[in-house]
C-alpha cells in the first residue's frame, strides 16, 4: 500500500540539503573570503555552481547512508522523517549561534535516534555504522588536519625564504583554485547523504527494484544544496574563517587544498565525512605551523565540543519526535 508520506520524507530530505548548503557554505569559500580573495557574493556564487557539479559525480556515499546505518526495509517513512527533522532542528541551531558543526553527524545521529525510538538498537548495523560511517567521520578531521600541517610545512621550505607580499600575490590566486576544489569536493560528499535516505524510502515503498540513486533524486538533492549554498551562512563563515587563526592566502591555499583532498577521497569511497570537521582540522593544522599559540585554542575547543555533542543531541530530539509523531 502506497504510503503518502513518503512526499514528507522527500521535502525534510531536500530540506535538510537546503540547510545543509546554507549552513556549511563557510566549509568551501570562508578562508576565500576573509583572506579577501574573492567577495562574498563571487565566492558564494563558486561555491554553489560547483556543489552541484560535485553533487553529480559519484553516488558512493548515498549507498553507504541508505543501507549502512539500518536495512531501509526495516525502517518507516515516520522513522526517516523524525530522523531528518532531529537533523535540521540541531542545524538551525548551530547555525542560529554560529557554531560550525557536521551537518553529516547531525543527520547520522538524527536517523539513528529515530530508528532506536523505533525498533530498539538490535536492528543498527553495528558493523556499517563502525567501519563505513563512523571511523570516517573520527579519522578524516586528523588526516586534514595532519596533510595540512606537511603542506604548509613543504609551501614554507619552498618559498619561504621569498617576499611575503610576493606569496600572498602568488597565492591568492591559488586560493581561487583551492576554495573551488574544495566546494566541488563539498557537493560530492554532502549533497549524497539526502540521496541515500530517499533512495531508502523509495526502495522500502516498492517504488524502484533495486537500491541505486535515480537520476532525478541526485538533481534534486544538487539543486537543493546550491540553492541554500547561494544563500551563505555568515556566522559560521566568521568563525572559520577568523577566529581560529589569522589567515592569509597561502594558509588558506594549504588548508582548503588539503581538505578538498581528503574529502574527495572519501567521496569516491563511499565514506561520509563531515566537511565542517575536516576544514576546521585543517586551518588548525595550518595554524600549527606558525606556532602552536597562533591557533585559538579556546575557539577551537568550543568547536570540538559542538562536533561531540552534534550526533546525541541530534539523535535525542530525533527519538522525541518520533515519539510525538509515532501514533499519527
Amino acid at each position: 500500500m502506497f504510503d503518502p508520506l513518503i512526499y514528507l520524507v522527500i521535502f525534510f530530505a531536500l530540506l535538510f540539503d537546503f540547510i545543509n548548503g546554507f549552513h556549511d557554505t563557510a566549509n568551501a569559500i570562508a578562508t576565500s573570503v576573509t583572506t579577501r580573495v574573492l567577495s562574498p557574493s563571487q565566492a558564494i556564487f563558486m561555491a554553489a555552481i560547483l556543489n552541484f557539479i560535485g553533487a553529480l559525480v559519484t553516488t558512493e556515499v548515498a549507498h553507504t547512508i541508505g543501507r549502512g546505518i539500518v536495512d531501509p526495509l526495516l525502517i518507516s517513512n515516520k522513522v526517516l522523517i523524525a530522523g531528518l527533522l532531529g537533523a535540521i532542528i540541531w542545524n538551525l541551531f548551530t547555525w542560529f549561534y554560529g557554531l560550525p558543526s557536521s551537518s553529516s553527524h547531525a543527520l547520522i545521529g538524527g536517523i539513528v535516534g529515530a530508528v532506536i525510538a523505533s525498533k530498539g538498537f538490535t536492528v543498527l548495523n553495528s558493523k556499517g555504522l563502525v567501519e563505513s560511517i563512523f571511523m570516517p567521520l573520527i579519522t578524516s578531521p586528523l588526516i586534514g588536519f595532519i596533510i595540512a600541517y606537511i603542506v604548509m610545512q613543504s609551501i614554507f621550505l619552498l618559498v619561504g625564504n621569498l617576499a611575503p607580499r610576493l606569496v600572498n600575490a602568488w597565492f591568492a590566486r591559488l586560493q581561487i583554485i583551492s576554495a573551488a576544489f574544495m566546494a566541488f569536493s563539498h557537493g560530492s560528499n554532502d549533497a549524497q547523504k539526502s540521496m541515500g535516505i530517499i533512495t531508502a524510502a523509495l526502495f522500502s515503498a516498492g517504488l524502484i527494484p533495486e537500491f541505486d540513486v535515480p537520476t532525478l533524486v541526485i538533481f534534486a538533492c544538487a539543486l537543493a544544496m546550491a540553492l541554500g549554498t547561494s544563500l551563505g551562512g555568515w556566522r559560521i563563515i566568521k568563525t572559520l574563517g577568523s577566529r581560529i587563526i589569522k589567515l592569509e592566502p597561502v594558509h588558506g591555499f594549504a588548508a582548503e587544498a588539503s581538505a578538498a583532498l581528503v574529502i574527495i577521497a572519501a567521496s569516491f569511497l563511499g565514506k561520509p565525512v563531515s566537511t565542517t570537521h575536516v576544514i576546521s582540522a585543517a586551518i588548525m593544522g595550518v595554524g600549527s605551523t606558525k606556532r602552536i599559540s597562533a591557533v585559538r585554542w579556546t575557539v577551537a575547543r568550543s568547536i570540538v565540543n559542538a562536533w561531540l555533542l552534534t550526533a546525541p543531541m541530534a539523535a535525542l530530539v530525533a527519538y522525541i519526535v518520533f515519539r510525538l509523531v509515532a501514533h499519527f
